[in-house]
C-alpha cells in the first residue's frame, strides 16, 4: 500500500527537566487555579470556565516476569516503577455516560476512587492514558478537554490550604467538579478530542543507563477543529500547558480526527484515523508530521505498540489485525478473526495481541509465532471495547455493554475477577500504563 508524507513544524518550546521526587513542579503557576484545578487554554491562560460488586479471584497469580508487558521489561518492572507500588497496579476506566472515571486496584478488583471529568455528566470521557508514575490523563470528547489525575495523594495539591487532601475514596464518594484535589489540571482542546498518550519522561539516548528514573513526562493529545484541520499537541505533564504543535489540514472523515494514540521508545507519537484509514506519526525531536495511507481498509479502531516499537492496529469492520513496518513503511495484514468488528487491543511482552471483538462477543488472542487466532469466551458478555494488561500480567477487558470489566488469566484464560458497577465503560487506550512500559523498557534476554 502506498504511503505519503506531509510536514508541519513550529519552533520547539522545551521546558527545563523536572525531576520526579525532588518536590518541584516548575510552571504550575502558569495555569490559574479554578476551584482547585489549574485550567489551561490554548495560550496557557485560564479561560475562566473551566456500590460496586467485585468477584473473587479463583486463579493463581502469575509470576510477573512470565508474560507481563509491564514486568520483565529491562530493569524497570511494574509499569516503570518497582513491584508492589500501588500507583502501578491501577486500571483507569471511563464511565462515559456518567462523566466520571474509575480508579480500580488491579490486584484486588476494588474500585478505589471515582472522579468527575467535568462539571456534569455530559463531559463524555473516553480515552485514558497512564504514565510511568501511575498518573492518568483523561480525554473528554464533549467540549474537548484533557485532565490529569494523580495516582497517589503525595502528588495531589491542597488547593484550599486546610492541611488535608480532599479526594474520592470510592465509587460512592464522588466529589463535585473542582473540589477533588487529586484532579490537577484541565486543558481545553476541540470538541470530539480523542487521542492521548503519555511519553516515558526519559531521554531516549540515556534510557539504558537511567534505570527506573522518570524525568519530565510529556503528554501527546490530538483533536480536529471546525475547519477539518487536525492538531497534535505535546503538553507539559506537570501543568497541561501546550508546548509544541503539528497540524494536518484537510482531514477527511469525522470522529475527531486521530482516533487514538501510542508513543514509541523515542517518545514520538503515532495515531490512526478511523474513516480516514491513515497512520499519523509526529517525530519527538523535529515535530515532522508523517502520514501513511492504508487505503483499502474500511475503518481503523484500536492501536497498540509492541516491544520493538511496531504499531499494531485493529481494522474494525474489516475484522483484520494489521501492523505497520517502520522499515518498509508498509502495512502487513494478519487476516480475519471471524468477527463482525474488532475494537481495542494490547500487545504483550511475547508479541501476542489481545483484541476486544464483537459479533460474536469475545476476547481474541493472536499467537504471533503461529499466526493463529483463539477466541476466549467472556461470561455475560455485552460489548467489549478495550483491552489492557496489569502489573502482574493479567489481561483486562472493558465491556461497555455489560457495565463491567474482566480480569483474565493469560495462561488458562479463566476469568479470575469481575468488576461490576461501572456505567457504560468506554476505554480502550493504555489504561494501565503497560503499553508505554513495554516499549520503554522492553524485555531482555
Amino acid at each position: 500500500m502506498d504511503s505519503f508524507r506531509s510536514t508541519s513544524r513550529m519552533p520547539a518550546l522545551f521546558a527545563g527537566l523536572w525531576l520526579i521526587g525532588c518536590g518541584t513542579e516548575e510552571g504550575r503557576e502558569s495555569g490559574s487555579a479554578s476551584g482547585g484545578i489549574a485550567s489551561v487554554s490554548d495560550t496557557g491562560v485560564d479561560p475562566t470556565e473551566a456500590e460496586d460488586e467485585v468477584g473473587d479471584e479463583t486463579g493463581e497469580k502469575l509470576d510477573a516476569a512470565g508474560g507481563s508487558a509491564t514486568a520483565g521489561g529491562g530493569d524497570c518492572p511494574g509499569g516503570g516503577g518497582m513491584p508492589g507500588e500501588l500507583e502501578f497496579s491501577n486500571i483507569w476506566i471511563a464511565n462515559t455516560p456518567d462523566g466520571t472515571v474509575s480508579k480500580i486496584d488491579t490486584t484486588t478488583g476494588t474500585e478505589l476512587a471515582r472522579y468527575r471529568t467535568g462539571p456534569d455528566a455530559s463531559s463524555d470521557p473516553s480515552r485514558t492514558s497512564v504514565n510511568l508514575l501511575g498518573d492518568v490523563a483523561v480525554v473528554n470528547r464533549a467540549g474537548g478537554s484533557v485532565l490529569k489525575i494523580a495516582a497517589v495523594e503525595d502528588r495531589c495539591v491542597d488547593a484550599n490550604g486546610d492541611g488535608t487532601i480532599q479526594t474520592s475514596t470510592g465509587p460512592g464518594d464522588i466529589l463535585p467538579w473542582g473540589q477533588d484535589e487529586c484532579v490537577l489540571w484541565v486543558t481545553e482542546l476541540f470538541t470530539g478530542a480523542r487521542a492521548a498518550a503519555w511519553d516515558s519522561g526519559n531521554d531516549p539516548e540515556d534510557l539504558d543507563d537511567m534505570g527506573c528514573q522518570v524525568v519530565d513526562p510529556k503528554l501527546w493529545v490530538s483533536a480536529m477543529d471546525a475547519s477539518n484541520t487536525v492538531h497534535v499537541w505535546r503538553l507539559d505533564g506537570s501543568t497541561g500547558q501546550k508546548l509544541d504543535e503539528a497540524t494536518l489540514p484537510g482531514w477527511t472523515g469525522n470522529w475527531g480526527g486521530i482516533y487514538g494514540g501510542v508513543v514509541d521508545r523515542e517518545r514520538g507519537f503515532w495515531g490512526p484515523g478511523k474513516e480516514n484509514t491513515v497512520l499519523v506519526h509526529v517525530d519527538a525531536e523535529t515535530f515532522e508530521l508523517s502520514v501513511y495511507d492504508a487505503g483499502g481498509y474500511e475503518r481503523f479502531y484500536g492501536i497498540a505498540m509492541d516491544a520493538e516499537g511496531t504499531p499494531w492496529i485493529a481494522s474494525e469492520f474489516d475484522d483484520r489485525l494489521i501492523h505497520f513496518s517502520r522499515a518498509t513503511e508498509q502495512f502487513i495484514d494478519h487476516g480475519t478473526t471471524g468477527h463482525g468488528s474488532l475494537r481495542g487491543l494490547v500487545v504483550d511482552s511475547d508479541g501476542n495481541a489481545w483484541i476486544a471483538a464483537n459479533n460474536p462477543c469475545d476476547l481474541v488472542r493472536f499467537d504471533r509465532a503461529a499466526g493463529t487466532y483463539q477466541n476466549i469466551a467472556l461470561p455475560e458478555c455485552g460489548t467489549p471495547v478495550g483491552v489492557s494488561i496489569d502489573v502482574e500480567g493479567y489481561i483486562w477487558v472493558v465491556d461497555q455493554g455489560s457495565n463491567r470489566a474482566y480480569k483474565i488469566d493469560p495462561v488458562t484464560h479463566a476469568v479470575v475477577t469481575t468488576v461490576t458497577g461501572l456505567a457504560g465503560p468506554y476505554t480502550y487506550s493504555d489504561m494501565t500504563g503497560a503499553g508505554l512500559s513495554l516499549v520503554t523498557n522492553p524485555p531482555t534476554g
